[in-house]
C-alpha cells in the first residue's frame, strides 16, 4: 500500500490521481491532499478518501474548508488535520507517511514543496513543469545527492521516459516531443491579434487547467517541456525536436544513433501517465480503454512555425542562456498569461511581454530555492512593470501562480 501526498488535488492532474486511486484501493491510501482555494472540491475529496492531513493556501480558504465540512456528514472526529500555507505544503510533501509526492500545483508554488520532499529521497510524480523549469539544477543535483526518483507525468515526457528503455543514454541521437498544436496551428500569423480568451481555452485535444491551456496555445508549454526534458534526461537543447502532431496519439520519440525510431503511442487520457508513475516499474490493467487499432489512422507531422509560436523560440534561447533565464521565462509568461485571460494583453502580447522582460532582468546562476523564488519575484515585478508602462495594465497579483 503506497501513501501519496497530491500537491494540487482539485486541479485537472490531482482528480485524475484521484480517479486512478478510487480504481485501485487496494495499492493506494491519501495521506494528504494539498489545493488552493477551492473549499467545495476539497471537502468532497476529504469525505471519500479519508486524508490525515489536508493543506489549502491562505488561513481564510482554511476557515472556508472548515465550513464546508461543518455542513457535511462527516463527523469531527475523523476530520483531517487542517493547515494553511506554504510550511504546511512542504509538511505535507516531506511527512515521513508519504511515499509519493505528486507534484501537480500549477505554477512555482510547488517549486519549494517538491524540492524538499526529493531532498528526502521521496518517490516524485512530477506533473509541475515549472518545478524544473525556474530550478531545473537545483533540483537534479538533490535528487542524485538523495537518490529520489522523478517520474515524469506530462504525457510526451512520460512517454520519452518509456521510449528511452528501449537502449542506452549513450545510443540516443535525439528525442522528439509531440505537440497538438493548439487551437491556432492554422491561423494566419495576422489573424492572431484578434484571438480571445475563450478561443484559446478551447484545445483541440486536451481538457487542462487554464493557464497551461493556453500555454499550449501559444506553444510556450512545449518550450517549457524541451526545458525539462533537458534536466530530466541529461540532453541539450540542441538534441531535442518538437513536431506539431494534431492528433495527439504519439507522445514523444527517441531516435538512436541507428536511425531506429522508437515511439510511444496511448490514447489521450492522462490517466495512463499517471498510472505509470505510480506503478513504475510495474505495469497493471490501465485505467482508460486501449487504442483502437479497428479503424484506419492518419497521423501528420510538421514542424512548428516560429515566428507563429515565438515562445517556443524563446523557451530554446532561455535555456541555452542557462542561469535564471528559464525562471525569468516562467514568471513573465504567468504575468502575460494572466494579463491575456483578463483580457488586457493581445495573444500575440505574451511573446512580446516575455522576450521584453528576458531582455531587462540579469541573468545568473542560483543557489538556493530562496534565489529562485526572488528571481521570479524580481520578473514578475519587472513584468508588471512592462505591462504598465506599454500597454497601461496593471497587476497587483498573480493567481495563477499565488503562493
Amino acid at each position: 500500500m503506497q501513501n501519496l501526498t497530491i500537491l494540487g488535488s482539485t486541479g485537472s492532474i490531482g482528480l485524475s490521481t484521484l480517479d486512478v486511486v478510487r480504481r485501485q484501493p487496494e495499492r493506494y491510501a491519501v495521506f494528504a491532499l494539498v489545493a488552493g482555494w477551492n473549499a467545495d472540491a476539497l471537502a468532497a475529496q476529504i469525505q471519500e478518501f479519508r486524508p490525515r492531513l489536508a493543506v489549502v493556501a491562505t488561513e481564510q480558504a482554511r476557515r472556508d474548508l472548515i465550513a464546508r465540512l461543518e455542513e457535511s456528514p462527516l463527523p469531527r472526529s475523523v476530520w483531517p488535520e487542517l493547515k494553511a500555507g506554504g510550511r504546511a505544503r512542504v509538511e505535507a510533501a516531506t511527512a515521513p507517511e508519504a511515499d509519493f509526492v505528486m507534484s501537480a500545483i500549477v505554477g512555482i508554488a510547488g517549486l519549494e514543496a517538491t524540492y524538499e520532499a526529493v531532498r528526502l529521497g521521496k518517490r516524485i510524480g512530477l506533473a509541475n513543469k515549472e518545478v524544473l523549469v525556474a530550478s531545473g539544477k537545483l533540483v537534479t543535483e538533490a535528487a542524485e545527492v538523495s537518490g529520489s526518483e522523478l517520474i515524469p507525468v506530462d504525457s510526451e515526457h512520460n512517454g520519452a521516459h518509456q521510449c528511452f528503455k528501449a537502449g542506452r543514454r549513450s545510443e540516443v541521437a535525439r528525442l522528439i516531443l509531440t505537440a497538438s498544436g493548439g487551437p491556432f496551428r492554422d491561423t494566419p500569423r495576422q489573424e492572431l491579434e484578434k484571438v480571445t480568451p475563450e478561443q484559446a481555452l478551447r484545445h483541440p485535444t486536451w481538457k487542462m487547467g487554464r493557464r497551461i491551456t493556453i500555454d499550449s496555445a501559444t506553444l510556450m508549454n512545449k518550450g517549457f517541456e524541451v526545458i525539462e526534458a533537458c534536466w530530466l534526461f541529461g540532453l541539450s537543447p540542441d538534441e531535442i525536436d518538437v513536431v506539431v502532431h494534431p492528433q495527439s496519439s504519439v507522445h514523444a520519440m527517441v531516435e538512436y544513433v541507428d536511425g531506429s525510431i522508437i515511439a510511444q503511442i496511448s490514447t489521450t487520457d492522462m490517466r495512463m501517465p499517471i498510472q505509470y508513475a505510480l506503478t513504475y516499474p510495474d505495469r497493471t490493467e490501465g485505467p482508460v480503454p486501449r487504442y483502437d487499432w479497428s479503424r484506419p489512422h492518419v497521423w501528420q507531422f510538421q514542424r512548428p512555425d516560429l515566428e507563429r509560436f515565438p515562445l517556443l523560440k524563446l523557451a530554446y534561447a532561455a535555456q541555452r542562456a542557462g542561469g535564471s533565464a528559464p525562471c525569468t521565462l516562467n514568471a513573465a509568461d504567468e504575468v502575460g498569461v494572466e494579463s491575456f485571460l483578463n483580457g488586457d494583453l493581445s495573444f500575440p502580447g505574451i511573446a512580446e511581454l516575455v522576450e521584453e522582460t528576458l531582455s531587462r532582468v540579469p541573468n545568473r546562476p542560483a543557489s538556493s530555492v530562496a534565489e529562485v523564488l526572488e528571481i521570479d519575484r524580481e520578473s514578475r515585478r519587472v513584468a508588471r512593470g512592462i505591462l504598465e508602462a506599454r500597454w497601461g495594465t496593471r497587476l497587483h497579483r498573480s493567481p495563477v501562480g499565488k503562493a
